[in-house]
């Protein structure tokens, strides 16, 4: 049994109001895990809700944020049979109910009843039941904490790829070469498709290169790559499938007008609430273009995923940029927020110094 009564946990209190402070271990239901986190990762998701300072779905406040995490089972309720003390284990952010119309339609992304859980920035994180019944697995000995921790944004990729349907062979054009981007890169070039990557600087565009792009064009705000990007796709038509990974209205009118008749449109990237874009219906209609957005993951791509990086076929190393300890999270990430471009952060908590 779990003995520690606080933690040291990084605690969002409000907009750009993160603190680092010792609150309460959580308390294991029967069917839940303690799980002492060995790696977790910045992400997007977090940014947006430390600056806004709430998450309707995500997050009540105040509360601990962060929820990309690998680490080891430390207590288990007394209704788990899957895991035991000792384990590593990467644990997803949520679960459907399986239960509700979306559930039933195939759709678990889109559960009515989706629970989340965050509060991965801390040494000490719960694992609620519904998770860890479908969404929680044990690392294979392999398997570094921080790549095991990489799973939840790549089911995310995993997600888009599959929505959009990208084939061997197909030219796929990456808008945006963030960590969500540069993922899309190298799963497209696993997919086996060729990849076309649009960022706006050369360390992204090199960064790109590595992970398997093989057309690089740098872009900057206002400009319009499309015709640079049809030069490069058969015939001029365009290409087979561009994936928008920015979350601008700018990105999606512009990933309208680089695919093929024919194609397909991801608009994987979010822009802010209540924004309106206007495309060019005509194109739409005539081009026969297929417009797709995809929201989150399920158990099977966070399964899909923990597979990917067991074979070494995706690395964390790629997507981060550097690692803190926890006691320094709070600094790192009002750093981190402040400038455009970077990759993910590792925290990685030192226990010794709870």
């Amino acid at each position: 049994m779990h003995s520690r009564r606080d933690m040291l946990a990084c605690v969002l209190h409000g907009q750009e109001d993160l603190r680092m402070e010792r609150i309460a271990v959580p308390t294991v239901g029967p069917a839940d895990l303690l799980v002492r986190v060995r790696a977790a990762l910045t992400c997007g998701t977090d940014l947006k809700v430390y600056r806004r300072g709430h998450h309707a779905r995500m997050i009540t406040l105040p509360a601990p944020l962060g929820h990309e995490l690998a680490g080891d089972v430390v207590e288990t309720g007394s209704a788990v049979r899957s895991f035991k003390v000792g384990d590593r284990i990467v644990a997803a952010n949520s679960a459907p109910c399986h239960k509700c119309f979306f559930c039933r339609h195939g759709e678990k992304n889109l559960c009515e009843n989706l629970l989340f859980n965050n509060g991965a920035y801390a040494e000490y994180i719960k694992i609620p039941g519904p998770i860890v019944d479908c969404n929680t697995h044990i690392l294979p000995s392999q398997v570094d904490y921080r790549d095991a921790a990489l799973s939840e944004p790549l089911a995310c990729v995993l997600k888009g790829i599959d929505d959009t349907g990208v084939k061997p062979g197909d030219t796929v054009t990456i808008i945006g070469l963030g960590p969500i981007g540069l993922m899309f890169v190298r799963v497209a070039k696993i997919a086996g498709a060729r990849v076309i990557a649009i960022g706006r600087r050369q360390v992204q565009l090199d960064r790109a290169e590595h992970l398997g792009a093989e057309v690089l064009i740098e872009s900057h705000r206002g400009d319009d790559p499309t015709d640079e990007v049809r030069r490069h796709t058969h015939g001029g038509r365009g290409s087979d499938v561009v994936i928008e990974a920015v979350g601008s209205p700018h990105a999606w009118r512009q990933a309208v007008s680089m695919v093929r008749s024919g194609g397909k449109v991801n608009f994987f990237g979010g822009c802010p609430k209540q924004t309106v874009v206007c495309l060019d219906t005509g194109r739409l209609h005539y081009s026969s273009i297929t417009l797709r957005a995809t929201f989150h993951h399920t158990p099977d791509h966070i399964r899909e995923a923990l597979e990917l990086v067991s074979r070494g076929e995706v690395h964390a190393g790629d997507f981060i940029s550097g690692e803190v300890p926890l006691t320094e999270l709070a600094t790192a990430f009002r750093q981190w927020a402040s400038r455009r471009g970077q990759l993910k952060i590792a925290i990685l908590p030192d226990h010794a110094q709870s």
